[in-house]
């Protein structure tokens, strides 16, 4: 199985599309990333609430604890610090909890961008690979079975007419030189199927 053609200009095509499609794919990634740590900065305020209430609750409860060594009415003060330092407490988890919702915003959005980036991109790519591959394989089969040339030289006359313009052209014309077996006519088209698919003329050498 051949990756690339043999032929210089086709095969700097390939690399150089194969290279783009991984740029592509690196941008996509990047950008994502990018669009995660930009969700991820709402977090902020709920980080910050989360300290505050963690802190407030803290006080509070060392404010309780103090307040519990007054003598008679230690406990009667304690309570409503107690109270204040576990509402602090919930004000606390509302922090995290916002700061769990938009990290899981961030990285569901960061995974739709990157998979559906890659696959445009897989989509427009692979397939286009996919056929060159294929279709070199053919040739080389066609190359090597028993009259593969004449195939091949038919597939030329049946192209386009640019790719004949090197081909000399015999009395009566290079279809009528191909009907008769006309040896190097035959091996001449040959050739221009081959450089048209990106192979070499010599590639079965």
């Amino acid at each position: 199985m051949r990756l690339y053609a043999q032929t210089r200009a086709r095969r700097c095509r390939q690399v150089l599309a194969d290279c783009l499609a991984l740029l592509v794919i690196a941008a996509a990634v990047r950008f994502a990333l990018a669009v995660h740590d930009g969700i991820m900065l709402l977090a902020e305020p709920g980080r910050k609430v989360e300290d505050a209430g963690g802190s407030l609750a803290s006080g509070l409860g060392d404010a309780g604890d103090a307040a519990s060594n007054v003598p008679l009415v230690g406990g009667i003060l304690k309570k409503p610090l107690q109270s204040a330092a576990d509402a602090s407490n919930g004000l606390s988890d509302a922090g995290q909890s916002m700061q769990d919702v938009v990290g899981r915003v961030a990285n569901l959005t960061a995974f739709a961008l990157i998979v559906t980036s890659v696959a445009v991109v897989l989509v427009l790519w692979i397939p286009l690979r996919v056929r060159w591959i294929r279709r070199s394989a053919l040739i080389q089969s066609l190359l090597d079975a028993p009259g593969g040339t004449d195939l091949l030289a038919l597939r030329a006359l049946t192209g386009p007419m640019k790719d004949l313009a090197r081909v000399p052209v015999p009395p009566g014309g290079l279809a009528d030189a191909w009907r008769r077996g006309d040896e190097q006519v035959i091996n001449d088209l040959s050739r221009v199927a081959l450089r048209h698919a990106g192979l070499r003329p010599d590639v079965n050498a």
